[in-house]
């Protein structure tokens, strides 16, 4: 039985992508970061021609993938073509199971922003919400045109799924943040007196106003 990869090992989606396409036929890496281009999965995976290199030595150095032949196309430098071994297979098995069946706890840049969002002004963070609502609106119907675009094109739904869950993201995120708007611009969320009565002192200290129990009897 072959030993099980630490998860540390398993962080890079990069290192996941290059196993696929291995797996689908032996390629040099070149032709890899074409192939995730042409398919768009560099909208699902970060791709840099320096990452990637990196990436490739490190799946050779473990056993995942090894080095073939050597081809040249016209003027060119030679590049090494890499095939997936069956190590390499079996990475790319139990990690994907990995990823499909285990949710895993991500920090996105907007939930930290949501986190410290009362050091704001209420107006400022007013402002910001309703640019990020516009944002997100675009990005929308850009993305629902390039879904009409494949299934116009006969591409299956199977190939346009990671497509398919960010617009249910970004519709849920839109949703979330035209509601939030909605209860700061009207008072109805709870705590935003508080929120209004942030200040700051001379200092630049944020403090809350608060008033003070009437102890006299």
């Amino acid at each position: 039985m072959l030993p099980s990869v630490p998860r540390a090992a398993r962080s890079n989606p990069l290192a996941l992508a290059v196993l696929v396409c291995l797996y689908e036929r032996p390629m040099h890496p070149y032709e890899v970061a074409q192939t995730l281009r042409s398919r768009a999965k560099h909208e699902s995976v970060r791709l840099n021609y320096g990452s990637l290199y990196a990436v490739v030595e490190s799946l050779e150095k473990r056993g995942f993938i090894r080095a073939g032949e050597t081809v040249r196309e016209g003027r060119r430098p030679e590049r090494t073509v890499y095939e997936v071994t069956d190590t390499g297979i079996r990475e790319l098995t139990d990690w994907l199971t990995e990823l499909v069946a285990t949710p895993v706890k991500e920090y996105p840049h907007f939930m930290v922003a949501l986190s410290f969002l009362p050091a704001l002004d209420t107006d400022d963070a007013l402002d910001g919400l309703r640019e990020r609502a516009m944002a997100i609106e675009m990005r929308l119907a850009q993305l629902r045109g390039v879904l009409r675009a494949a299934e116009g094109a006969g591409l299956p739904r199977l190939f346009e799924l990671e497509a398919e869950y960010e617009e249910r993201l970004m519709e849920t995120e839109l949703d979330f943040v035209k509601a939030l708007i909605k209860d700061i611009e009207d008072g109805s969320l709870e705590g935003i007196e508080m929120w209004r009565a942030f200040a700051r002192t001379p200092s630049g200290t944020p403090v809350i106003v608060e008033e003070v129990p009437d102890t006299e009897a």
